[in-house]
């Protein structure tokens, strides 16, 4: 068929249109990894992570958005329990959008890393990690190198009545063993309350893992070493305390009543709690917990007689990671600096206090504690936040091992076997998990 050469002329250049067209609008359409792109050259990351965004990643990401207009951040939250690792898990590997995401557990991160979804910041030389957050840091290396950054000053701490204390003729300890946090619980039930100490199950076994992580969970011909004679210990001081002192809840009860711990500290029922920096979240709510009392702040008790053989739970967390098959990982690079550097301050009041040197330490104490700083003993509080320079380490041991250590110490704590029985099905237990890892 014959086409007049004006008409054809006119077609050609419909077809050359229609074609342009289509490429704009495919590469607006797709400029991002993972639908990370945006028009006009904008970048678009996503952030997951498992904090609520009220209680402070969303005045972070919007902070930042106001400050970037040309690298915008949504946050996605996924509760960080079994099913919303596993939904992060999930969207990492079939391709959806996560730029960047936190990690709240070594495991979890060990895990990411071997499924190639968490990128190696060695590649990035503008920022020294070990120097910015300091040698507890290290932890979180994985064969010597860092696939994220530790953002969070942990801090495990007894949390105390102080005008219970002052009652019973009591001083704010600054290092001290279980064998004298007994019998500060058992003056200060005798003083009027319920309860001299109460405490989350999962803080339970933190002395257990201070003892072993200075032992060694291994002894040096490979076996198991659950029986150091420290794990004894724990057992039966805390055994004694629910049954013989009554200072503590027996642990049938707080497991079948799902005992609202922090409450109870909070309302007066018991005189000290052994929990971390999220309880400012709760204690600065003077509507549920009106009190006429400060709190003051210790070191967690150690079982180990000197002192120098104490390691405590803490260390560093929110390791946030870039997700390796992120094209926008520079981007991604530079709102995490920010955030490291001071970005995160929003979620200091939420308990979440920036680890960087970078951030000036009483500006992040200011917005932990916000308009209730006159209900503390803040003393106190900066010593163990910042003061105590006990070593410190990050629970690293493969769950199938925690969770056959509950298994079996809960057993006891029930009044269903003896402590001697207890520790030598912890030993068999373990040993045969070690034999079947080798």
């Amino acid at each position: 068929m014959r086409i007049k050469k004006g008409l054809t002329g006119l077609i050609v250049g419909a077809l050359m249109l229609g074609l342009l067209a289509g490429c704009v609008g495919k590469n607006e359409t797709n400029g991002g990894d993972n639908g990370g792109g945006a028009a006009g050259g904008k970048v678009k990351l996503t952030m997951w992570g498992a904090v609520p965004p009220e209680n402070g990643p969303q005045e972070v990401v919007d902070t930042w958005n106001a400050e970037h207009p040309d690298i915008q951040v949504e946050y996605v939250r996924f509760v960080n329990d079994d099913d919303g690792n596993l939904k992060l898990d999930t969207a990492l590997s079939t391709g959806q959008n996560v730029d960047l995401y936190v990690n709240y557990t070594l495991t979890n991160l060990d895990k990411r890393i071997k499924g190639g979804t968490a990128l190696d910041l060695g590649e990035f030389t503008d920022y020294n990690i070990d120097e910015k957050m300091g040698e507890d840091a290290a932890s979180w290396k994985v064969d010597g190198k860092y696939y994220g950054m530790p953002t969070k000053k942990n801090a495990a701490f007894f949390a105390l009545n102080m005008k219970a204390l002052d009652q019973a003729g009591l001083s704010v300890p600054t290092a001290w063993t279980w064998d004298e946090a007994r019998e500060y619980a058992l003056k200060l039930k005798t003083a009027g309350f319920k309860y001299g100490l109460v405490q989350h199950t999962a803080s339970y076994v933190d002395p257990l893992d201070s003892v072993l992580v200075k032992n060694g969970y291994v002894k040096a011909d490979g076996t198991s070493n659950l029986d150091d004679p420290l794990v004894t210990k724990w057992l039966e001081t805390l055994n004694g305390m629910m049954k013989e002192d009554a200072t503590t809840p027996p642990l049938g009860e707080q497991l079948t009543s799902k005992m609202p711990v922090e409450n109870m500290f909070l309302g007066g029922e018991s005189a000290m709690i052994n929990i971390g920096e999220w309880l400012i979240r709760t204690s600065n709510n003077m509507t549920e917990f009106p009190r006429d009392w400060k709190i003051a702040f210790a070191p967690v008790p150690r079982l180990a007689a000197q002192e120098a053989d104490m390691v405590k739970s803490g260390g560093l967390g929110d390791f946030i990671a870039i997700n390796s098959k992120s094209k926008n990982k520079e981007a991604a690079w530079e709102f995490l600096k920010w955030y490291a550097d001071g970005g995160m301050m929003p979620m200091a009041a939420g308990g979440r206090l920036p680890s960087s040197n970078a951030v000036d330490q009483q500006t992040a104490i200011d917005h932990l504690l916000g308009d209730y700083a006159d209900s503390y003993d803040k003393e106190s509080l900066e010593f163990v936040l910042y003061g105590d320079e006990t070593p410190t380490f990050v629970r690293s041991i493969a769950q199938e091992v925690v969770d056959l250590r509950a298994q079996e110490y809960e057993k006891f704590f029930l009044g269903n076997q003896t402590a001697e029985v207890t520790v030598q099905n912890m030993v068999k237990r373990h040993n045969d998990w070690l034999k079947q890892n080798q």
